[in-house]
């Protein structure tokens, strides 16, 4: 039977928000968060802060506040994978609801690395419904990666961000002097993302850390080359994501290194970072591609030796098992909406996509990562 009557509603959403690089953000003076203000009564804030960062820059960031006549409260959390839940989610909401946040002029603020903006973020979108949040990233990783984008999300069902939503920030602000705190493993982390950029369309910025990756980790990114590479990989980025915010189309170029770690990063928490399963998942996604004959054996090779010297790991177990591999890949074809599409690449700086890879094919590539491995010691 037709319908009697039809309505159709169509609305649009713009987003606009600004990323700021802003060095020594908490200076007396800056007013970074002293904006907006509401419409009577003191300017107050929430922070919300990873426990780490709070015991390193606490003292700065009360400081910073008091001295701004803002009335504050920060909520330091522990803020790992293995606690990105929804008991953490809640922490966050309870504490939103005994602030008594006003829902426009009061936006919450997440300082810390991607799993504590993550988690921020998914708190801010349902909370009323959807409250303003400010993220400051203290990762490279954050910085370069996590930051950009509007998704947030809790781990849930035994996997990686499988609870989320889609919301902007109101801004984000990038300060690099945060990650003078960090470790080589940190570093390390994050800049499996930013050669994924490399890999994908920047071979400039590849050659970059091909060039001076160690030396960008000793300087812990304050020195040399160090805004060159953080500001090609934060625009290759954008340049990505701003088309596709909301991830209408499922075939993305910066899935890349998240098709068959996604997976194998939840069951072997805490062993492997973040960074270290994408450096493992392009690994094996660069074998894929160069068993069809594409990835040349030369940048195969250059790759490998860069990723080595971004302290990044040559293998693990999870990547030489078919069957471990396989059933990952399942998974992430059901989150592209039952399409493999496995961005790969073809030469260094340049991608494609593949959308027949065989279970047999993915056994190849993991011997030939194991094989590897071997011969290299």
């Amino acid at each position: 039977m037709a319908d009697r009557k039809r309505w159709t509603l169509t609305a649009q959403l713009p987003v606009t928000f600004t990323l700021h690089a802003s060095d020594r953000l908490f200076e007396v003076g800056h007013p970074a968060f002293l904006e907006p203000a509401p419409a009577s009564g003191p300017v107050r804030r929430l922070v919300v802060i990873d426990e780490k960062v709070y015991a390193l820059h606490g003292e700065v960031i009360e400081q910073y506040f008091l001295r701004s006549g803002v009335e504050y409260k920060i909520l330091p959390i522990v803020a790992t994978e293995t606690q990105k839940d929804l008991d953490t989610l809640m922490t966050i909401l309870g504490a939103m609801e005994t602030f008594h946040l006003l829902r426009q002029s009061e936006p919450i603020i997440g300082i810390g690395g991607g799993v504590l903006l993550d988690v921020v973020g998914f708190a801010a979108s349902i909370f009323r419904r959807g409250v303003p949040y400010i993220k400051v990233p203290t990762t490279l990783l954050a910085l370069v990666d996590v930051s950009l984008g509007v998704k947030t999300a809790i781990n849930h069902f035994g996997n990686r961000n499988r609870l989320g939503t889609y919301h902007a920030p109101a801004a984000v602000f990038l300060d690099r002097s945060f990650l003078g705190t960090l470790d080589r493993r940190a570093f390390s982390n994050g800049l499996a993302e930013i050669l994924k950029m490399g890999l994908l369309k920047d071979a400039r910025l590849f050659e970059l850390l091909e060039v001076h990756g160690p030396t960008l980790i000793d300087q812990k990114f304050q020195e040399g080359v160090a805004l060159e590479v953080i500001d090609r990989a934060i625009q290759t980025m954008l340049e990505e994501l701003e088309p596709n915010l909301w991830e209408k189309s499922l075939r993305r170029t910066v899935d890349f290194g998240h098709s068959f770690s996604p997976t194998i990063e939840m069951r072997v928490l805490p062993e492997l970072t973040h960074g270290e399963a994408v450096a493992l998942d392009m690994l094996l996604s660069c074998e894929l591609s160069h068993g069809r004959g594409l990835l040349p054996e030369a940048d195969l090779t250059r790759i490998r030796r860069t990723a080595a010297q971004l302290g990044l790991p040559p293998y693990h177990e999870m990547f030489g098992d078919p069957g471990v591999l396989w059933e990952s890949l399942a998974d992430t074809v059901m989150h592209r909406n039952g399409a493999q599409n496995l961005p790969m690449i073809s030469r260094i700086g340049a991608c494609t996509f593949f959308n027949d890879v065989t279970f047999e094919e993915v056994g190849q590539a993991a011997a030939r990562l194991k094989a590897r491995q071997h011969a290299e010691g």
